[in-house]
């Protein structure tokens, strides 16, 4: 690992706020995935009967 010790911490701010919110992007997507999935499941299994 290197150490840019030229970086301000306003950078760092900066890069940690992107790093969050593109994480928390993510983690809407495969929730939002995953609730489809289910959705479809229960719906292809009510069906089914």
């Amino acid at each position: 690992m290197s150490h840019h010790p030229e970086k301000s911490g306003i950078d760092r701010a900066s890069f940690r706020h992107s790093k969050r919110a593109r994480n928390m992007a993510l983690m809407a997507v495969l929730l939002g995935l995953a609730v489809l999935f289910y959705l479809i499941t229960v719906i292809k299994m009510g069906g089914a009967e």
